[in-house]
């Protein structure tokens, strides 16, 4: 069997295991571990980099060109005569791209990487069509919603039909700008709507948006677009739940005027948050909650130090505190695993 070298340590690690255990006798242990052959170079993996490092580019590019004014306004001048042609060159570009994806998974199914950068091309110039359709259709409402509701169907559908976990990626990034927008326009572009403001809202969304992830698990992993999804929902809970706890339920005006005994609730249930990620990772052995869990367990402790601390403790004690707690919680968690090694 070819594996990397990674795998190759956990496999021999597991076998060494398993024979100190008595589950494989010293005969098993070497016949099993002489199948395994290292692969000298992860080609897959050079591939998704070299994939995703052209993709890129790709937008870098885009956004040099919108960037460059001379530039820009000579491809305007160029295509002044007609502004359906603004609007109807990408979208016929981005539905070639589509089709030829879509026919090239089919025919081809072991070249994944390359059908992905395709679709992907098919999204920008989709992202371009629709911009350009905006322009046209502008009245001065500011309604622009619907753009991105417009968006999130057509990378739904090709995300969901394409098992492409990039655009599933656009749709999901598009369904939050258009929530965001829409209950903005609803609001009248004020700091609340029903109540809340932008931090609460995504609170929300991200809530809902992982346990629809969670009731459409089993459709969802079928398609290869489950770990894109309760990503982007941990992503949007996380960061708004960090945004609360600096800003609570407040707008600018008011948010000054607020002592940092009031916002300590929200600092409190992002710190919930974050732990109960953890409880829930090492449960389940989910490396993706882990590493949520705790890279937001410490970005809310950075955050509350620079809060409470930044100008009243001296550094070399708050993080000694710090250290100390977290090696006392180390111990406790190290008793817990020998107690269960021994039960074995």
């Amino acid at each position: 069997m070819k594996v990397t070298r990674k795998q190759e340590r956990l496999l021999r690690r597991a076998l060494t295991d398993w024979e100190q255990e008595g589950a494989l006798s010293a005969e098993e242990h070497q016949r099993l571990a002489g199948t395994l052959k290292r692969v000298t170079m992860d080609w897959q993996r050079l591939s998704r980099y070299a994939f995703w490092t052209s993709l890129a580019c790709i937008v870098i590019a885009m956004g040099s060109l919108f960037s460059d004014s001379e530039l820009m306004a000579r491809m305007i001048e160029f295509f002044a005569f007609s502004s359906l042609a603004r609007i109807g060159l990408p979208a016929l570009l981005a539905v070639l791209f589509y089709v030829w994806g879509f026919s090239r998974q089919r025919r081809e199914t072991q070249w994944h990487y390359s059908t992905e950068a395709m679709l992907f091309l098919g999204v920008v110039f989709t992202a371009i069509a629709l911009w350009q359709l905006g322009e046209r259709l502008d009245n001065g409402s500011g309604h622009i919603a619907p753009l991105f509701l417009a968006g999130c169907v057509i990378y739904g559908l090709v995300g969901f039909l394409g098992r492409s976990g990039l655009v599933w990626l656009f749709f999901l990034l598009s369904l939050g700008n258009w929530f965001g927008a829409e209950t903005g326009y609803m609001s009248g572009w004020g700091a609340y709507w029903l109540g809340m403001n932008y931090p609460v809202r995504f609170i929300f969304f991200g809530g809902v948006l992982l346990a629809v992830c969670w009731l459409l698990r089993a459709m969802l992993q079928t398609r290869h677009l489950y770990t894109t999804s309760k990503a982007i929902g941990l992503t949007y809970l996380f960061i708004a739940l960090w945004i609360m706890s600096i800003f609570g339920n407040y707008d600018i005006d008011n948010w000054y005027g607020v002592t940092q005994a009031v916002l300590l609730p929200w600092a409190l249930l992002f710190a919930v948050a974050a732990v109960l990620c953890i409880y829930i990772s090492l449960k389940t052995d989910d490396g993706m909650l882990r590493g949520f869990g705790l890279t937001f367990l410490a970005i809310n402790l950075y955050t509350r130090y620079f809060e409470y601390f930044w100008d009243g403790m001296n550094k070399v004690v708050f993080f000694l505190i710090l250290a100390a707690s977290l090696a006392l919680l180390g111990r406790y968690a190290e008793k817990i695993w020998h107690a269960g090694r021994l039960a074995k």
